[in-house]
């Protein structure tokens, strides 16, 4: 009998072509820069991670002096830079792995449903580091239900919704947030692709511990299918 992980990557493999973008650009794209957010990174290592400015400065100039209009990465990696907040830090283990991807791009660069669906929840989780305004989308494909989570939104995107609201494939429905509102990052989209919520309504964890990591990652499927990376 198929789990709900292999039934959904099954028939997110056969409706692959289908999605909408998400984002305004080609992310197969030459003038993408694909980034590492990981230890291995030494220019990390050179900036104050918790100076937000600072931190808007290393990835906008990276992209500016790659030609790249976007970065885009992140799923399943062991992330060196949650030092940046104690939002991150455990009782006993440090949350570093990365459940979802992040897209780097403009501060207002808008975000549009990959299909058809209803906003599940939505929040402000605007503690430093967190997600600031957060939208959740339910969703059905050939009986398979799942969630699709956008965090680090602006506040006008999460303006005149309700649970329930229906979003229609290619909808632009948010847009990236500036660092005051997007829990104080550089502007990005994190984009996570759920099976089970957990109960959780507004807010789900994008980052798990090391030892969390194998249960986290049967939850939460790599999202590149919808993005079409």
């Amino acid at each position: 009998m198929q789990t709900l992980h292999q039934a959904l990557t099954n028939t997110l493999i056969k409706h692959r072509l289908s999605f909408a973008p998400v984002v305004p650009f080609n992310l197969n794209g030459e003038n993408i820069w694909h980034i590492n957010l990981t230890a291995s990174n030494p220019a990390l290592h050179q900036i104050n991670l918790a100076d937000t400015e600072a931190f808007s400065r290393y990835i906008f100039g990276e992209m500016e002096q790659q030609k790249a209009v976007a970065a885009i990465g992140g799923y399943n990696e062991d992330r060196f830079l949650y030092h940046r907040s104690r939002h991150f830090d455990g009782t006993t283990e440090a949350r570093t792995i990365h459940l979802g991807i992040d897209i780097w791009a403009s501060a207002g660069t808008p975000v549009s449903a990959p299909l058809a669906g209803t906003v599940h929840s939505f929040a402000n989780n605007n503690n430093f580091g967190d997600y600031g305004y957060t939208i959740i989308l339910r969703h059905e494909l050939d009986s398979c239900q799942f969630f699709t989570l956008y965090g680090h939104l602006s506040a006008a995107s999460c303006e005149g919704l309700y649970e329930g609201k229906a979003i229609a494939k290619g909808q632009t429905f948010a847009w990236f947030g500036e660092p005051q509102e997007n829990g104080h990052w550089p502007p990005h989209l994190h984009f996570q692709l759920i099976t089970d919520m957990l109960g959780k309504s507004g807010d789900f964890p994008g980052v798990c511990a090391p030892s969390e990591r194998d249960y986290y990652l049967s939850i939460c499927l790599n999202p590149a299918i919808l993005l079409g990376v």
